[in-house]
């Protein structure tokens, strides 16, 4: 089983880096990963976001690349799409261990998502997109805010006057997304809003 799930959890893994700029909670968190990454195919798709690197974490770079590189299933893969996935994980191996580690509650977080929750998480994520960047910026440290509080509050903070005076309706639907997904905890000393 792990070996026919390592290129779709890895897969994953890209996927998570790719949404690390709109949904905190959900994503990774690395800021350079800006552009799509092709979702695997529904067979490569099983096991749990993070299982891989969780596994091979503590590996030096070289050997989690002869790992990845001897799965049947990743040397299948058309070149573009395996150089794409080595590249997310040569930035994985480059955040410090307290951000890895991150990464890998971030993707347990992800991994733990029904396929529609995942699916709005990609729509939310386009909609950040859209905001201009001081914007989203502040809808990333309304949802750090969030996160902290237990889900039944989230909604009387993004519906209050405060929120309504700080955010436009968009951005406030936007939040509002984000708090009926899952939420993973805050990060400790994250910024607030």
């Amino acid at each position: 089983m792990w070996v026919k799930s390592i290129t779709g959890r890895v897969a994953t893994a890209a996927l998570a880096l790719a949404l690390s700029g709109a949904i905190p909670c959900l994503a990774q968190a690395h800021e350079h990963a800006s552009h799509p990454v092709p979702r695997p195919p529904k067979a490569q798709q099983s096991g749990h976001a993070g299982q891989w690197l969780r596994q091979h974490k503590d590996l030096p770079p070289e050997q989690q690349r002869k790992a990845l590189q001897s799965d049947p299933q990743f040397r299948s893969l058309p070149p573009q799409q395996k150089q794409h996935l080595q590249n997310q994980l040569d930035r994985f191996n480059s955040l410090p261990p307290e951000k890895r580690q991150q990464v890998l509650n971030r993707m347990d977080t992800w991994g733990h998502l029904t396929p529609e929750q995942k699916d709005s998480a990609r729509q939310l994520h386009t909609q950040m997109q859209q905001l201009p960047p001081e914007r989203r910026q502040a809808v990333r440290n309304a949802i750090q805010a969030l996160r902290a509080m237990p889900p039944e509050a989230r909604q009387r903070q993004i519906d209050s006057d405060a929120y309504k005076k700080q955010f436009s309706p968009e951005e406030r639907g936007i939040l509002g997304g984000a708090s009926k997904l899952p939420l993973a905890p805050a990060e400790p000393g994250a910024p607030e809003p």
